[in-house]
């Protein structure tokens, strides 16, 4: 196999897979476990968001750290931060928790900026999209059966099989990760003598500045608060529902994400132009899931499920033809501190669709909230449009 799928970039995506797999099993046993250790949900809402937070915040300066020292370095450094945040989960309580999950939010922004850009400099314009969509793939596998361990764990042995499950894979990950090489990165065009350098604290002004990262980050930001409204509220929707259940839709949502991303990951363009088409339809799928989502409360579980299998569509496609967008677009010198914003948009929108859509749902309806959603990617649709050939 060459290209993306070459045995160098297969172990990276490998990597990602033993990295997120913690994550996929704490989401499940952390509310769990605060509950039995007496903590309120406000503690256990605390303790959960502080590692997207986290990450949010690291995202740019990840970039310029990793610009300046080589994603194998960051990489290795990360590993082992990353490893003690998942020892210090089984020994401690409430507050050794809240660390650990700030520490994981750290280790996250360095992780993934290290492999996307390692990714991105190795591989070939034409085989970019199918790398970032094979690494997106690998990140989201544990989400499909994760939830269902950590509950199997959970009720099985509780704290004890957890200590054993997370010690192996802190020890496996960190002795996969280290044995990692990573292509030498390819000899980049001559900079354009008018670009400059943008600073870490500069580079937020580009949010507006620049009209394909802001135009990237706008949708990124819109789609990731339909993405997190699904998944902090859908259990408790699914409730309302005659023969609806949370788990089947996560987890056919989860599959369909990884069967799309890998099917269709030759179809994702990855020649640096704005392909109007093409996001427009990604947004229209995200709005017409959401909208079936919605309507699910009285037309029924197909349309409850029909949503599972939009979404999961639509989350495959939108974040790899961003990212690889971007990536060509994007001034070289600050390419990666740019894609550590555009990457933190993604976090916070997850993040405001708690924050914002809850108090919605509070106020109306789940049902309700949901088609505020599907209007949102309705107005996406529109923004995504441009007339003009939107390339560097």
């Amino acid at each position: 196999m060459t290209g993306a799928l070459s045995w160098p970039f297969v172990r990276l995506y490998v990597l990602a897979l033993l990295f997120f797999s913690a994550n996929a099993i704490l989401n499940v046993i952390i509310p769990l476990r605060g509950e039995s250790l007496g903590a309120s949900n406000t503690a256990i809402g605390l303790i959960m968001g502080a590692y997207m937070c986290t990450a949010m915040l690291f995202r740019p300066w990840a970039g310029e750290i990793i610009k300046q020292q080589g994603p194998i370095k960051v990489l290795r450094i990360i590993l082992v931060i990353n490893g003690l945040a998942l020892l210090l989960y089984t020994f401690s309580g409430l507050e050794g928790f809240l660390i650990a999950r700030i520490l994981q939010g750290c280790s996250t922004a360095f992780f993934s900026m290290a492999l996307q850009i390692g990714i991105i400099d190795a591989l070939p314009e034409k085989d970019r999209s199918q790398g970032i969509s094979l690494y997106s793939l690998f990140t989201y596998m544990p989400g499909i059966l994760g939830p269902l361990l950590a509950i199997g764990i959970w009720q099985a042995g509780g704290i004890s099989y957890f200590t054993i499950l997370l010690v192996a894979i802190a020890v496996g990950t960190g002795v996969f990760g280290y044995s990692i090489r990573m292509e030498k990165e390819r000899k980049q065009p001559a900079e354009n003598q008018t670009e400059r350098r943008f600073g870490v604290v500069q580079s937020f002004s580009q949010l507006l500045k620049n009209p394909y990262l802001f135009k990237c980050s706008v949708l990124m930001l819109a789609a990731s608060t339909v993405f997190g409204a699904i998944t902090n509220f859908l259990p408790l929707y699914a409730a309302q529902l005659k023969h609806g259940s949370a788990g089947i839709y996560l987890m056919l949502q989860a599959g369909v994400v990884v069967l799309a991303r890998f099917a269709l990951r030759k179809k994702v363009p990855s020649d640096g132009r704005w392909h109007s088409f093409f996001i427009m339809s990604i947004m229209l799928i995200l709005a017409a899931a959401a909208q079936c989502v919605s309507y699910s409360v009285e037309g029924g579980i197909f349309f409850f499920y029909a949503g599972a299998v939009l979404m999961g569509i639509s989350q495959a496609l939108l974040y790899p033809a961003l990212t690889t967008y971007l990536s060509f677009v994007l001034p070289q010198m600050s390419r990666n501190v740019l894609l550590g914003l555009f990457i933190a948009m993604a976090d916070l929108g997850m993040s405001l669709g708690g924050v914002l859509m809850g108090p919605i749902a509070d106020a109306t309806s789940y049902s309700f909230m949901y088609m505020i959603c599907a209007m949102i990617g309705v107005v996406m649709i529109i923004f995504a449009y441009d007339r003009r050939r939107m390339t560097s």
